[in-house]
């Protein structure tokens, strides 16, 4: 993020980076990164697929209960999220 500075002035939101070849760092993306290859194995071209197709897995992914979520859904968990600022 080139713009990382201007952004956690502008939101008061703290970025950080991990450290180059440290994958243990970036927990969340590697995990998410695997549930990814289940559908999409590493190096296959994404161009093959429709963004129906592309949506269809963004959508059971977003519906699987993680543990780290209390076994609660990523969409779930985004809900209570956005109903709890309004």
């Amino acid at each position: 993020m080139a713009k990382h500075k201007s952004f956690t002035v502008d939101t008061n939101v703290q970025v950080y980076f991990c450290d180059p070849q440290s994958p243990w760092q970036r927990g969340t993306n590697e995990n998410t990164n695997g549930l990814l290859r289940q559908y999409f194995p590493k190096k296959t071209d994404l161009s093959g697929y429709s963004q129906a197709d592309l949506n269809k897995v963004a959508l059971r992914l977003n519906q699987r209960p993680r543990k780290t979520l209390g076994f609660e859904t990523p969409a779930s968990k985004l809900q209570a999220s956005v109903a709890s600022t309004g």
